[in-house]
This record gives C-alpha cells, sequence and structure tokens, in this order.
C-alpha cells in the first residue's frame, strides 16, 4: 500500500495549455481526459475542456489539472489548487479521508465515481482543498 501527494491545479479553460506548456518545460507524458470524454458535459461550450489531466516525467515530475466549469465558483488566484492523494487501496484512501475530514468541508463525499471506484474532496480546517481518490487506469 502507498499513496502520493500531486498539486492539482485549477483553471478555467486554459489547464490543456498549461498541461502542454508544463510538457515542454518538463518533458514527460501528458494526458488529458474532457469533460465530452468522462460523458459529463454540463455546458456544450465546455465539453472540450479538461476534466482531469495531467502531465507525469520520467524525472519525477508530476501535475494534475483540470478546467473548473462555469456553474462552480472560480477566481484565479483564488484556490488556485488542491493537494492530491491517490492510492490504489480503498481501505487506506478511506482511513485517510476520516482523519481528515475531522473539522473539514466536505465538498464531495468520498463515494464511486464515474471515473474512480473512491473520489473525494474536502477543505480541512485550515483552508486547504484534498481531493482523494483511489486511481484507476484510462484507455485513451
Amino acid at each position: 500500500m502507498s499513496v502520493t501527494t500531486t498539486t492539482h491545479l485549477n483553471f478555467r479553460g486554459a489547464a490543456r495549455d498549461a498541461l502542454d506548456f508544463y510538457q515542454s518545460v518538463f518533458g514527460g507524458r501528458a494526458v488529458t481526459v474532457t469533460y465530452k470524454d468522462a460523458g459529463n458535459v454540463q455546458n456544450e461550450n465546455e465539453a472540450d475542456w479538461v476534466m482531469w489531466g495531467e502531465v507525469v516525467g520520467d524525472n519525477g515530475f508530476h501535475v494534475m489539472a483540470y478546467d473548473v466549469p462555469s456553474q462552480l465558483p472560480w477566481n484565479q488566484g483564488e484556490n488556485p489548487f488542491f493537494v492530491s492523494v491517490r492510492g490504489d487501496d480503498t481501505d487506506e484512501i478511506s482511513a485517510l479521508w476520516q482523519k481528515l475530514a475531522e473539522g473539514s468541508t466536505v465538498v464531495r463525499p468520498l463515494e464511486a465515481a464515474q471515473w474512480a471506484s473512491l473520489y473525494g474532496m474536502l477543505t480541512d480546517r485550515f483552508g486547504v482543498t484534498w481531493v482523494l481518490d483511489v486511481t484507476a487506469p484510462y484507455n485513451g
């Protein structure tokens, strides 16, 4: 059992450009899943926005990013990132969630999602937003 933490950057319509840029700087492999790819289009103008994306380099570089949909509040510079905790063991992720949830505001409960067997988001008592999930392979 192991978990990793990754900086998860938040954009509004610029995630793909940012990921492409970071890939050009650090190298590695970029993967993006759009809202259309995931079957989660809430606004047709945002269908090609990035719902989940990352750049992973052989040198250890790893960053994740997504485009915050227009129905959610977002201001550049305000909550510009999440800390993403990913693991492959549901019991381990659930235990971490229970500890982090003390005194936190749950944004999205830890539960099954279309893209992961467990996914949840909370803002802890220090104002840091955490995303916890169980990794799932992406075959795109």
